[in-house]
């Protein structure tokens, strides 16, 4: 668990510096976990518990309902957070459920576990809402790049912001990710060089 809990201090550390006592609080909250593939860890209507930091695997979090298709809303791959955020944040029920896509390596940690660290740090508490404002931020560009691109301008950006993603998540997953059909993302993997 030596090389995860370095993996996640580097994560934790590159966004916002913690002292060594913080540290010291906050790697200790963190338990090793494994899933095989296709375990749905969170389900549409319950609260997500957990936050997660991947070491090894490939997560997604999607939507479905009766009246309309599966959407793919985010991946998590090593090294990065999981898990259905909002939902963690709140506790209130996920509209979104979250199923590893391979075998999957995780640290885990409670919702009530965090939240009694950033009771007691103001520092832990600071690096949470920049991680949010990061993601905030990422899932705002997302919208555009959904609402205001062609389908072979979001595989273009695709392709610069995480280029290995084609050989770690199958194409229809990624298609609908990119919110177009599976025909179309495979037209567009014949048509768009590839570098």
């Amino acid at each position: 668990m030596e090389q995860e809990l370095a993996l996640l201090r580097k994560q934790i550390f590159a966004l916002h510096p913690l002292s060594e006592e913080e540290w010291a609080d906050f790697s200790a909250i963190w338990q090793p976990v494994q899933y095989k593939r296709k375990t749905i860890l969170t389900t549409a209507g319950e609260t997500e518990r957990y936050l997660y930091f991947v070491t090894e695997g490939v997560q997604r979090a999607f939507y479905i309902d009766d009246k309309h298709p599966e959407a793919t809303v985010v991946f998590s791959y090593a090294p990065s957070f999981s898990g259905i955020v909002d939902s963690f944040l709140t506790q209130q029920p996920s509209r979104y459920f979250l199923e590893t896509l391979t075998t999957s390596k995780m640290l885990r940690t409670s919702y009530q576990q965090v939240q009694q660290l950033m009771d007691k740090y103001h520092n832990i508490e600071r690096w949470v809402r920049l991680s949010v404002s990061w993601v905030m931020m990422g899932l705002l560009e997302r919208q555009i790049e959904l609402l205001s691109y062609s389908a072979e301008e979001k595989f273009r950006i695709l392709l610069k912001r995480s280029p290995h993603v084609l050989q770690l998540i199958p194409h229809k997953y990624l298609a609908s990710y990119m919110g177009i059909d599976a025909s179309t993302f495979s037209k567009l993997m014949a048509s768009v060089k590839i570098s």
